[in-house]
């Protein structure tokens, strides 16, 4: 939101400088001024074929998105106990349960007695049992067979036999992991314990879903990850919306990079920001320091001064992906202007996103098919961006050779 219109919002949004973690206070001070701040000098290369070989996509399918923990679902999707929602999105039927003490599980859609959907659709609901559609089998929110109509009808069976198929699951700092092998080990290693406690700080596993919406798009999921990455295309892709013929949010500048293990964090000022507005305790940090996670392999969360967004980004084949976008405020709008606040901010975001990063992607992904380019090059104020390749082409290495 402009300036202008965030001085007017009441203090009981955003946090000040003092409730972050230790971590992110050490990466805001790291912050040069805009006009100190000078990129790397970088040349890297990396094959089309990343993005457009399906055998290559077949590796990351198998070593990475089937054998390491993803990203299902913010937490806020299912904000108390005894709720249930199905997810879709990686291709894989998912049921994702928060039960009657609070405790996340995940287990394949699918009723253990044929097979039948359990859930249809992609909406939470508030439940206490979940009951098939077809022969109204049911299962517990933990995932054990409680009820078979007509029971008696079945030789020696023994209920405790047919649970529902679970998936190795963990709730960790506001967002819900899972490994999408039923026979995976349960190793969530991955998921660095820094940004279970820098989201702890920023509030975020006790944040309210304001909206969420899917957008089906035309490209390589790599490709879609990729703005996400670098601020390179910040005020030239955006240039009318949220770059300087805009809103003018964001300086020409790259961000603060840290790494925690195989997860990516930018800090990065935004474009009021200078360094003695962090001598003020009562300024909401948020709205002069923008926080950007990339999250191995597929997730993104960015705050914003009043919302934080989460994307989701599921391929469906080298060539198709699928993003769950939502839209995270720290507590239901309670009165007009926080709902007008929010809707306004939740229609500019989609627009953002959906209609200059993601169609950035597509047309990216269409010309590479073209044959124009044998490969991409990436200069230092994409640095980023080939740290998380190397991170792919690792865990890729590491898995062919277990």
């Amino acid at each position: 939101m402009p300036d202008s219109q965030e001085n007017t919002v009441s203090r009981r949004y955003g946090i000040p400088l003092s409730a972050l973690s230790t971590s992110q206070i050490d990466g805001i001070r790291r912050i040069p001024r805009h006009q100190d701040a000078r990129p790397p000098s970088l040349l890297e290369r990396r094959s089309v074929e990343i993005f457009l070989s399906d055998e290559y996509w077949k590796l990351e399918k198998a070593r990475i998105f089937r054998a390491k923990p993803v990203v299902v679902a913010p937490s806020a999707l299912l904000p108390e106990p005894g709720m249930v929602v199905a997810q879709d999105g990686y291709g894989i039927p998912l049921l994702i349960t928060r039960d009657k003490a609070g405790k996340i599980h995940l287990f394949l859609n699918a009723c253990t007695h044929k097979g039948a959907a359990l859930v249809d659709d992609c909406a939470a609901r508030k439940w206490s049992t979940i009951s098939c559609p077809y022969h109204a089998w049911a299962f517990g929110l933990d995932g054990r067979l409680i009820g078979v109509p007509r029971a008696e009808s079945y030789a020696n069976f023994d209920k405790t036999t047919r649970p529902l198929t679970r998936l190795p699951s963990q709730e960790s700092g506001g967002l819900i992991w899972g490994i999408l092998d039923p026979h995976a080990e349960a190793d969530f290693s991955i998921v660095d314990d820094q940004i279970a406690v820098d989201f702890q700080h920023l509030g975020l596993p006790n944040w309210h879903l304001y909206g969420q919406r899917r957008f089906n798009l035309d490209a390589n999921w790599k490709l879609v990850m990729e703005p996400f990455l670098e601020g390179y295309h910040v005020q030239r892709l955006h240039v009318n919306s949220i770059g300087p013929q805009g809103m003018d949010m964001f300086a020409d500048v790259v961000g603060v990079a840290d790494r925690f293990g195989l997860h990516t964090r930018q800090t990065s000022g935004r474009g009021n920001y200078k360094p003695e507005v962090l001598d003020d305790p009562q300024i909401n940090i948020r709205n002069f320091v923008t926080h950007a996670y990339n999250l191995f392999p597929n997730t993104v969360v960015i705050t914003s001064p009043y919302y934080t967004s989460v994307m989701i980004i599921m391929p469906v084949d080298a060539a198709h992906t699928r993003v769950d976008y939502y839209m995270l405020t720290e507590t239901a709008p309670d009165n007009p202007k926080a709902e007008e606040l929010y809707a306004r901010s939740f229609t500019i975001i989609q627009d953002v996103f959906g209609n200059e990063d993601f169609k950035a992607s597509e047309l990216c992904h269409r010309g590479l098919a073209s044959g124009a380019v044998p490969d991409v090059i990436y200069c230092g104020m994409e640095a980023a961006i080939p740290q998380f390749y190397e991170g792919i082409e690792g865990v890729l290495r590491a898995e062919s050779q277990s």
